[in-house]
């Protein structure tokens, strides 16, 4: 389930129907993605909708560095190194994750993803956000759609819909707080914290 939440929370993308790049939806997405490099240290909390569960996280975030808190596990990425501590088993998997696999641990990939790769569509409104349909050029994309619900009034994402196949997960980001100030320390597995875990170096 942690891994599913993971790379849920994060990913590439999708949608066969819109083979096209709509100037409306890129106009919102370079926005969007300006207000995100321009919002400095994020605490972002959520909550995720998935195979009739939910489960609620947090994820800190500075340039390329985070720390995603779930139910089931803790991950740090210092920039190079990445810990993932799963709490039912009490270990710790260490590793260099390859940019494709950060994209799939960091939600907030998604508003730059489209830059490169995607079609991007404009679906009008719902309530105080708009709506954009991302979809990969490949269509052996992993998913196969992901729908952004965007605000109109700070351009913050709201909600992430991510199709796969039969499958759908929804994000709803429940809290946004920008321009915040984190130690490097934040980003990395302190195993003082966690004296009996297992330490599995996959390097």
């Amino acid at each position: 389930m942690k891994k599913y939440i993971i790379t849920l929370l994060i990913s590439a993308i999708i949608l066969p129907c819109f083979a096209q790049k709509d100037a409306q939806a890129k106009k919102i997405l370079d926005q969007t993605s300006t207000a995100f490099a321009n919002a400095g240290g994020i605490k972002a909390t959520f909550t995720i909708k998935a195979g009739g569960g939910q489960t609620k996280g947090t994820l800190q975030l500075s340039n390329k560095k985070f720390l995603l808190n779930t139910n089931d596990a803790t991950t740090w990425f210092d920039g190079k190194t990445q810990w993932s501590y799963l709490k039912h088993s009490d270990e710790v998997n260490i590793s260099v994750p390859s940019e494709e696999e950060l994209q799939s641990m960091n939600p907030y990939a998604l508003l730059n993803i489209y830059k490169k790769g995607f079609n991007y569509q404009y679906n009008g409104t719902v309530g105080n956000n708009y709506k954009i349909t991302l979809t990969p050029e490949n269509k052996k994309n992993a998913f196969s759609r992901i729908v952004l619900l965007i605000s109109k009034t700070n351009y913050q994402p709201q909600h992430i819909t991510l199709e796969q196949q039969k499958n759908k997960s929804e994000i709803t980001v429940t809290g946004y707080q920008t321009k915040q100030s984190f130690s490097n320390s934040l980003f990395q597995f302190n195993k003082k914290n966690y004296p009996h875990a297992e330490i599995i170096d996959l390097r």
